[in-house]
């Protein structure tokens, strides 16, 4: 077992440069290595397939195989290996053979390994949100058969502009991801309407669920109906609250906590299970490492897993119910504030939403109420300098309204801001996969004035962490979205020539300030 790794793929990534002993997310050697033999077993069985899903099984391993290598998922190395061994074996069946290497994704020409680096991680973000929406039976061949495509192009030699060229178009496809989720979550669970939320916990035995899958969480609350039990999300789980079938749950009672990077101080000793759905899991302390729960492809050594169904089937969550009656919860109810010392948090302003008012929002507009919009959205994360986020939120002026997603919001989300024409200035659109909202609003904004989205009084400040963040920028990108400000630091796998090239094609902004972005922004 070596006792060296690389791994650049998160915005924490050590040096700004790369992990080489140990991952900062707390992964280690092993762990990062086997991920890597994943990918590449990944790569030689779309090979053997030809660039095509060839199999409902092999569809599932490569969707399934692209998600656990996420950063802060699954940290199991023995975990790790079977999946890439499950790879070996369908890839076997298509007589294919096993040549590509892990070593192999990271060597060779710096910028063809920016290029190939940013479609892999892009494709390991455009997993997560394709295994969520295929849970709920949603699936599309064009974005199944990309992974195959893409994952084929990794082990090939393609000029800068054929890798720009393949860039943009995944960028395509996971908006047409995002859509299938969209339809999926939207079908399953309505349309997320705007839903005050409490930070508050009530006395008596509870759960708190984490990560991003809304089926775990839907099945956790049919379980738990009736028990004494009451749930509550924490991270990007927050907009589940908004939709409607789950939010008739009387027992989903608020939200717990701030974002994932803080779940060591706020989940120490607490007297209630932590299931986590999806990313981000970080190294758990002696004091709650007993009642940790993880299920799908989030994976830690020792710690309860439960165990996976056959797609369309019930998931048994009776260990995570039985050590909620357990422990008992908080003897009182128990006061909790956000980062910013509000108590209640507003979510549930999906696509549907604003557009159902986009007429007052356009009056507004004309009128001058509403001069600028900005989508502060993404990533939260520990590295120094995300309460840039926050300051910039503050200091926004009235007469701007503020869109945001993802876990970023957490910075924010729990300041008043006041309101134009009955609109809260701060509008929650959902989790990171719900910049497929944003850029709905958007493009129907562009419409009712009869301009493009780059001429809209529109700004996109943007937080990124993990993977799920790098396919939405690539998606923003193949639209050509330009003038995005992005931090707080640059990606690593983007060598210097590649940001050149975008920062040239696209106007890519590296964030300073608040205060000086906004006055290069308003003028």
């Amino acid at each position: 077992m070596s006792n060296n790794m690389f791994c650049f793929q998160c915005e924490q990534t050590a040096g700004g440069k790369g992990c080489f002993t140990a991952g900062v997310c707390g992964k280690n050697p092993e762990t990062a290595n086997n991920q890597d033999e994943l990918t590449a077993a990944l790569i030689d069985l779309a090979k053997a397939a030809g660039g095509k899903s060839p199999s409902k099984t092999a569809t599932e391993l490569v969707i399934q195989g692209l998600f656990t290598t996420v950063t802060n998922v699954n940290f199991d190395p023995a975990k790790v290996a079977e999946w890439t061994a499950a790879v070996k074996q369908e890839t076997a069946k298509l007589n294919g053979a096993t040549t590509y290497a892990g070593k192999d994704l990271w060597s060779g020409n710096p910028d063809i390994v920016s290029l190939r680096s940013t479609l892999l991680l892009g494709m390991r973000g455009m997993a997560a949100y394709a295994w969520h929406a295929y849970v709920l039976g949603k699936e599309d061949a064009a974005v199944s058969d990309w992974f195959f495509k893409g994952l084929k192009a990794l082990s090939e030699d393609h000029s800068v502009d054929e890798w720009l060229g393949l860039l943009m178009e995944f960028g395509g496809v996971n908006l047409k991801c995002m859509g299938l989720l969209d339809e999926a979550n939207t079908s399953a669970y309505g349309h997320p309407v705007p839903t005050k939320v409490t930070t508050n916990v009530e006395k008596g035995p509870f759960i708190v669920i984490t990560g991003h899958d809304l089926l775990d969480l839907k099945q956790l609350l049919e379980q738990t109906e009736g028990k004494g039990i009451n749930i509550y999300t924490h991270g990007e789980m927050l907009p589940a609250h908004g939709y409607p079938e789950l939010k008739k749950y009387a027992h989903l009672k608020g939200n717990f906590g701030t974002a994932w990077q803080s779940q060591q101080k706020e989940f120490n000793n607490l007297p209630a299970p932590i299931l986590f759905t999806t990313n981000c899991l970080m190294p758990p302390r002696a004091s709650y490492s007993d009642r940790i729960f993880t299920t799908s492809v989030v994976a830690y050594p020792e710690l309860k897993h439960i165990p996976d169904v056959e797609i369309g089937g019930v998931k048994d969550f009776a260990p995570v119910i039985e050590k909620a009656l357990e422990l008992g919860g908080w003897d009182t109810d128990k006061e909790f504030t956000g980062i910013n010392g509000g108590s209640e948090l507003m979510t549930g302003f999906g696509h549907n939403t604003v557009m159902s008012v986009a007429g007052t929002v356009i009056d507004a507009v004309k009128a001058g109420a509403i001069k600028h919009f900005f989508l502060v959205g993404g990533c939260d994360g520990a590295k120094p300098g995300r309460n840039y986020y926050t300051e910039f939120v503050k200091q926004t002026p009235q007469d701007t309204v503020v869109l945001t997603l993802a876990c970023g919001k957490f910075r924010f989300n729990d300041l008043n801001l006041g309101e134009i024409g009955g609109l809260p200035r701060i509008l929650d659109m959902g989790q990171c996969n719900d910049a497929y909202s944003a850029i709905q609003v958007a493009v129907a904004l562009a419409g009712a004035f009869e301009c493009g989205v780059n001429d809209l009084p529109l700004t996109l400040v943007l937080s990124w962490y993990e993977q799920k963040a790098v396919c939405i920028l690539l998606t923003l990108l193949s639209l050509g979205i330009k003038d995005i400000y992005i931090g707080p630091s640059l990606p690593a796998f983007l060598s210097p020539t590649v940001l050149g090239v975008l920062v040239e094609k696209f106007n890519l902004h590296p964030i300073t300030t608040p205060e000086q972005d906004l006055k290069a922004i308003l003028g």
